[in-house]
């Protein structure tokens, strides 16, 4: 044992009680303020013009004419309908086909192929996704291709509504593509927190197949973690805008969309009935997510019979295996829709049924490269001011828990899944309306603002576990040989932690690029960005242009993450460089 280390030893293990100086104690308050202030501002400020209230237009008065003018909208049943399809379909989907990958994985682990193939998937912002996939899905796209006219016949793409159907199937599918790799890397973060071969070997002892036994041992154990990101997940697919004005019906569509096309409206009249269906959304998403609450308790009970009659179900292992198949071919399919884009950049022509362009060219790419300077300066700005921001207030609320000793209980997550169970729809009207009083509507300023409310949960998701777990003895000996608390920081954990820190602005950064209804929202359209600019050219657009668009959209994620794996490995040893210090 070293020197410091038996310094170490002999100071008390909690850590650093002293009350902290400075601007550290007011991190948490200042977090509060510029993420859940305006959160809570933003529903407000959408429910009361649903009740008819909206001073800026002079109305005054409460009134049910909103909720009325709402329900004589032609399709709207149609449209909470395709809404509750889709994403509960897509949810359930993705869900148990994660569970039962999981549970096939217990006997043989991943791929290396898959595992190298959910990274740029995962990374992929929704938008360039759900382009890829409407470039596969489409009557002329991959698939059909691949198929004619050998099998179909077809030398003329086929007059069938594959994209944009009524019925919301590929909007479906493009949910369960984007949405499997987030809640396989959560389940699996879960599954690093429970002994499971120990608990799969006694099982086998018993008699249990490991699939019954992960099904009845391991997932019981894991789910409660894994009920936020569940939840997330299933309010995001009911309220998603993006990927649903590129895969969802256009005439009606869901309703998210449909109240967005009434708040950009000139008409603002139609703000009223836009924000009667707004609020109708955060009830459909409250009220899904109390069945699904409703349904695990239900599952619950019948899986504790289910668990205590000792069944031993061969069926389950042949169900897991199918789940991994169809996990990995949608994982193929994502990678797919991006290398999709990646063609459809670069190809000068490309008749149906060819599989592959006649010739590629750079031509467009050599056009598009002023247009795309602007968008692509902002969305730099924005992801990199965002993801500055977040991650300043997420490491001094860090530091202010172990300075001051608080232990962070786990009720506290749900303050950080507010934006994500949230609606966007439903709140980001009223934030707009704050940014408006504050004089800051369609400024850059506003749009670092919204994306933040979103940055700040995923960079402090993935950041407080690494920073909590680091050894306390490496602060302690530091202190005790008279560093001061802020050079401990900034000389012994920022530089263990370097990677970490790394990571969590890298994902900052793909959560603020990958924004789209707050740009639309609180730019009021004068904001463009990569996103903007690639939902905008999906709906009608040059397919080239749009690929275009869609990769560099899609390359910017990944160019963050590349560079927090290879930063730390090149400043290894040189950060702290004085030796003395």
């Amino acid at each position: 044992m070293t020197n410091g280390e038996a310094l170490a030893a002999q100071l008390p293990p909690a850590p650093d009680r002293r009350r902290s100086h400075g601007w550290l104690r007011y991190a948490p308050w200042a977090t509060v303020a510029l993420f859940l202030v305006p959160i809570g501002a933003g529903v407000l400020g959408t429910a009361l013009p649903a009740f008819g209230w909206l001073p800026g237009l002079q109305r005054r008065h409460w009134t049910l004419a909103p909720w009325r003018a709402l329900w004589a909208q032609p399709g709207i049943g149609t449209a909470i309908g395709l809404t509750l399809t889709s994403g509960l379909s897509a949810t359930i989907l993705a869900v148990a086909l994660v569970f039962g990958c999981c549970a096939h994985l217990a006997q043989r682990p991943p791929g290396r192929m898959v595992r190298g193939l959910m990274g740029p998937i995962l990374a992929a912002p929704h938008a360039a996704m759900a382009i890829g996939v409407a470039f596969l899905l489409a009557p002329s796209g991959w698939i059909v291709r691949l198929l004619s006219p050998w099998l179909t016949g077809w030398h003329q793409p086929p007059d069938i509504a594959t994209v944009q159907d009524p019925y919301g199937i590929a909007l479906t599918v493009g949910l369960v593509v984007k949405e499997i790799p987030y809640l396989l890397l959560m389940s699996l973060s879960a599954l690093g927190q429970v002994p499971v071969q120990r608990q799969l070997q006694a099982a086998a002892a018993l008699g249990y197949g490991r699939t019954n036994a992960w099904l009845k041992l391991v997932l019981p154990q894991i789910y409660a973690q894994l009920r936020l990101p569940i939840y997330a997940v299933l309010a995001y697919a009911l309220s998603v805008v993006d990927m649903a004005l590129i895969l969802g019906p256009g005439n009606p569509p869901t309703l998210s969309v449909l109240a967005l096309r009434w708040f950009s409206s000139p008409h603002v009249r139609l703000y009223f009935p836009a924000a009667a269906a707004a609020l109708l959304q955060l009830g459909i998403v409250v009220a899904s997510i109390a069945v699904w609450r409703a349904g695990e308790v239900l599952i619950g009970r019948l899986a504790r019979r289910w668990i205590a009659r000792g069944a031993r179900h061969s069926v389950l292992g042949a169900l897991a295996a199918l789940a991994r198949g169809l996990v990995g071919g949608l994982t193929l399919l994502g990678a797919a829709s991006l290398l999709a884009l990646a063609v459809w950049s670069v190809a000068a022509g490309w008749r149906f049924p060819d599989l592959l362009p006649q010739r590629c060219s750079a031509a467009v790419w050599r056009q598009q490269a002023g247009t795309l300077l602007w968008p692509l300066s902002t969305t730099l700005l924005v992801a990199a001011a965002a993801s500055a921001v977040a991650l300043l207030l997420v490491l001094a609320c860090l530091e202010q828990e172990q300075r001051s000793g608080i232990q962070v209980r786990s009720r506290a997550l749900w303050l950080l899944y507010v934006p994500l169970l949230v609606p966007q729809i439903a709140f980001l009207f009223g934030t707009q309306v704050l940014f408006t009083l504050l004089r800051l509507d369609g400024t850059l300023l506003a749009v670092i603002w919204s994306h933040l409310l979103f940055v700040l949960p995923y960079v402090f998701l993935s950041l407080a576990d690494p920073w909590r777990a680091l050894d306390p003895r490496y602060a302690r000996t530091a202190l005790a040989l008279g560093a001061s608390p802020g050079r401990v920081f900034l000389r012994i954990k920022l530089p263990l932690l370097l990677r970490p820190v790394l990571v969590a602005a890298a994902i900052g950064v793909a959560v603020s690029v990958d924004q789209y209804l707050p740009t639309i929202f609180a730019g009021a359209g004068r904001v463009v960005t990569l996103t903007t600019e690639a939902v905008t050219l999906a709906s009608g657009g040059d397919r080239r242009v749009t690929g275009v668009f869609a990769v560099v959209q899609s390359v910017l994620p990944l160019a963050g993450y590349g560079l927090a794996v290879l930063v730390p490995r090149f400043t290894r040893g040189t950060w702290p460089a004085r030796s003395g210090s």
